[in-house]
């Protein structure tokens, strides 16, 4: 058993009366109503104006973790659309966001800009390309002690055509997969169903191979934490039956258009907040004078609750 495997295990066992606990389904039925009640019907619901990141009040505030609460996500709109990092991670601190992922293609304070990189290190990764990007959660390779909880998207310069997210709470899916047969949650719960490979460079490991399960609970919290790409190479899930059946159900869900999908380009301005729901990208068209720019930022926290 590996050290991750270990723990993530032993998190398991703080299920207890817990919604996600496939033993107590009565727990689930009340989250599960609560939840559904409650829920945004259009993305126009999850839009709060602000006058900008370094001028919101906080009753402003108080709307956009409210949405997040509700829904694991906000869409903010700034009426002064000038950005930098360090507005950012103050921003993103009002939200209790302040432990940055610092990962291979970050800045120097933790924060990536995305934008169409033809050479240097950043080129051979899809972030930094005009690519589509197909469904996943943000460090779905990361190891247990650095899972992201949250991640922030703000748009500079969107681009001439294309780049529209469409974005789902991974509770929304939880919810659907569990309705649709609770043994496909059990599957995904198991601690080796997915194992992202090791990755290499020129020889040299830059990051290990990583196992965990796809939902499991986040430790300390009641709250459900999922980790999940729809990638096809570079991924190896369990020699399960089940886990062959749950994943592809799970795509099922995410491309019906029955499922409650946000679809949204973010403008200059725009930003995103959200405890790391599931996400896509559409391939885009840069101007060729001003090329999207957005800044990226993840974080080890979870948005803060009122």
């Amino acid at each position: 058993m590996t050290k991750d495997t270990g723990k993530i295990i032993n998190n398991l066992t703080e299920l207890q009366m817990s919604p996600f606990n496939l033993n107590h389904p009565e727990a689930y039925a009340a989250w599960r109503e609560q939840k559904l009640a409650s829920y945004p019907i259009n993305k126009t619901e999850l839009v709060v104006n602000i006058e900008s990141l370094d001028g919101i009040t906080l009753d402003q505030q108080h709307q956009l973790i409210e949405r997040c609460n509700v829904a694991n996500m906000a869409v903010y709109q700034c009426a002064d659309k000038t950005v930098d990092t360090k507005k950012l991670r103050n921003f993103a601190a009002k939200f209790g966001l302040n432990q940055l992922d610092h990962h291979l293609c970050t800045e120097q304070d933790g924060v990536s800009v995305l934008t169409v990189s033809d050479d240097g290190p950043k080129e051979e990764f899809i972030p930094y390309s005009n690519r589509p990007i197909g469904w996943h959660t943000d460090g779905y390779y990361n190891d247990f002690e650095q899972r992201i909880y949250a991640l922030m998207l703000h748009c500079e310069q969107p681009a001439l055509e294309g780049g529209e997210n469409a974005l789902l709470d991974h509770e929304i899916a939880y919810i659907k997969l569990r309705d649709m047969n609770p043994d496909y949650i059990a599957a995904l719960m198991q601690p080796d169903c997915m194992t992202i490979p090791a990755f290499n460079n020129n020889g040299m490991l830059m990051r290990p191979e990583r196992t965990g399960p796809v939902f499991d609970l986040i430790p300390g919290l009641d709250k459900l934490f999922m980790r999940f790409t729809a990638r096809k190479r570079n991924i190896a899930w369990k020699d399960d039956p089940l886990v062959h059946e749950a994943v592809a159900a799970l795509m099922d869900i995410m491309n019906d258009e029955n499922s409650p999908v946000f679809f949204h380009t973010l403008e200059a301005g725009q930003g995103l907040i959200s405890n790391n729901v599931l996400h896509t990208r559409t391939g885009f068209v840069d101007d060729p004078e001003n090329h999207r720019r957005l800044y990226r930022a993840r974080f080890l926290d979870r948005v803060k609750a009122i």
